[in-house]
């Protein structure tokens, strides 16, 4: 007899949870949708994955679509041809595409910036160390870290960086192993593979905090953010929608353990420190405070006299509502 019951009360719960997902399911079904293009494997993705998995985009009245692209230029073109509602951009490039007259938006996400590291056991200890030392720099001639350190080598110490050192450029894994197999004196790379560098011994000579802040810049301006389309309807509408979700996901990735638990795979973190390097990298990024212009208007001016016309094409001031104001949690 207690089987028996025990029998119905299990296909009562199940048809419970079977109604609550398809109700679920419809409610998503009749909310606008926010497509975003992403790397297909980059650290934005836990953050989006965050959001999904704890329902913050329905519970912000929107059903997040991610695709996901092969690089970061697949995905700008997706959005420059309207095909996708958000990407996640610097906020140079999406000042370039104002000075030229789309009306793109930047909602700031991440504040992580670069760091130059040295194995352990290296003799440098400071950037002129570097002379006729060879630097592993993944973003190309024009990575915005390596810009910046060239500027303060300049002027801070009076030498010019960029001639007096051997520049390797690579795909951030290729520098990621050949930093750890001593084939370079020292490497720039992308946040998540310094994490995972740092988690393996080498250590930081400078970051571009410490750059910053010596050259008179706020060191927590965001680099990144969500980008918007004010022209393409969902896009403009959905994008106070969208800044809320990520503020929540961010509370949580910010203070609950197993969240991070529940991304480990995608992370793809082989060791426990591989792990919590990680994860502390992604909290250090989160942005705490607004927006600084004035700092972000002479990052621009350092920018354009390093990197000059290539990098910066002709934009020479901010264009007027750049950011997304947004309170920050």
């Amino acid at each position: 007899m207690f089987k028996k019951i025990f029998d119905n009360f299990k296909c009562l719960l199940v048809g419970y949870v079977i109604f609550v997902g398809s109700v679920s399911a419809s409610y998503a079904a009749d909310l606008p949708k926010l497509k975003i293009a992403v790397l297909g494997f980059g650290t934005v993705l836990w953050e989006l994955d965050t959001i999904k998995h704890y329902g913050l985009d329905t519970a912000n009245g929107f059903d997040l679509q991610i695709t996901k692209m092969a690089s970061s230029t697949a995905g700008r073109v997706a959005f420059q041809a309207n095909e996708a509602d958000a990407i996640v951009a610097d906020w140079l490039w999406v000042g370039i595409q104002r000075n030229k007259g789309k009306d793109y938006v930047f909602a700031p996400y991440s504040l992580a910036v670069g760091e130059l590291l040295v194995a352990s056991d290296s003799d440098i200890q400071s950037l002129q160390d570097l002379k006729g030392k060879s630097i592993g720099i993944a973003g190309g001639p024009l990575d915005k870290s390596w810009l910046i350190f060239q500027s303060y080598a300049a002027a801070k110490l009076g030498f010019n960086l960029k001639s007096e050192t051997e520049q390797v450029f690579g795909a951030p894994p290729l520098m990621f192993k050949k930093a750890l197999s001593g084939e370079l004196d020292a490497v720039i790379n992308y946040w998540h593979f310094t994490a995972k560098m740092k988690s393996r011994g080498m250590r930081t000579v400078l970051s571009v905090a410490d750059t910053s802040s010596a050259l008179g810049l706020d060191s927590t301006t965001p680099l990144l953010g969500y980008v918007f389309n004010r022209d393409l309807p969902n896009s403009a509408s959905l994008m106070p929608n969208m800044v809320k979700a990520s503020q929540e996901a961010k509370k949580i990735l910010l203070q609950q353990q197993n969240a991070w638990d529940r991304l480990r795979p995608l992370m793809k973190a082989k060791t426990d420190s591989d792990f919590e390097f990680l994860v502390n990298g992604f909290r250090a990024g989160v942005p705490t405070k607004p927006v600084n212009l004035a700092s972000v208007q002479e990052m621009l001016n350092i920018m354009s006299k390093s990197g000059g016309d290539q990098l910066v094409g002709d934009l020479t001031t901010l264009p007027d509502d750049l950011f997304y104001a947004a309170d920050v949690n």
